[in-house]
């Protein structure tokens, strides 16, 4: 059996990435998300890329490396809210936006994974994300068509794999990352760890290893907190 192991996220990325592909990229907001692949894009200079992801990032961070570069075209995604140069190049018409309802955008990476064409749901009846989609009614109710997604590349982030691939989340960081494992022709996972063959208890693994093409080991995490919140001290 090939290695999936790769010494990095640019020799992960290797013979894989070319002008004007689609790929998906795990994570909400800043946690979750595979930070080493998306420098190692960035460094690819990779142009034309449309993205599929809950958010884009922050300024300076995630994604938002790739859409200062310009090497995001199109995002399909559901929450742009803390990003100003996002905001800046879709005001600008610089960026194509695809809006999806959250729930919508899961169900579409898991129906994609899942080899689900389409599906039928009520959320977005009568408002902008119903226009131009197929209306049908089902028991009286209307709902819209919306489209299953797939990508040329995955790119994930998990917490624990083994050799074969197999991958085990953290927490919240779970998130996008298992359905877009499976919606990805080539899927990339990066991890923060690396046990040996049968470490993993099977019944914890989130994603199996044939779904996971090629993977790496990455160091030195900044897991950034989006917002931070904290509570006052009280005046003694």
């Amino acid at each position: 059996m090939p290695s999936k192991l790769y010494p990095d996220a640019a020799a992960a990325l290797a013979g894989v990435t070319f002008d004007g592909m689609t790929i998906m990229s795990g994570g909400f907001g800043l946690c979750g998300i595979p930070e080493k692949l998306i420098a190692a894009l960035k460094a690819s200079g990779v142009t034309g890329i449309t993205a599929i992801s809950n958010n884009a990032g922050v300024d300076g961070f995630g994604l938002g490396l790739l859409l200062e570069t310009r090497q995001i075209a199109r995002m399909i995604s559901s929450y742009v809210g803390e990003n100003k140069e996002f905001e800046r190049q879709y005001l600008a018409g610089e960026l194509q936006l695809e809006f999806n309802p959250q729930g919508t955008l899961a169900e579409r990476i898991r129906a994609g994974g899942a080899g689900i064409p389409g599906f039928y749901t009520k959320t977005g009846v009568g408002t902008l994300v119903a226009e131009g989609k197929e209306h049908k009614d089902f028991g009286g109710e209307t709902y819209i068509m919306e489209t299953g997604l797939v990508a040329d590349l995955a790119i994930v982030k998990a917490w624990k794999a083994d050799p074969y691939g197999n991958l085990v989340y953290r927490k919240t960081a779970r998130n996008f990352n298992p359905m877009m494992a499976t919606a990805g022709k080539v899927t990339i996972a990066e991890v923060e760890e690396l046990v040996g063959p049968g470490e993993l208890d099977p019944d914890h693994i989130h994603t199996p290893g044939i779904f996971v093409q090629r993977l790496i080991v990455g160091t030195d995490y900044e897991k950034r907190i989006e917002q931070r919140t904290v509570r006052q001290r009280e005046q003694i």
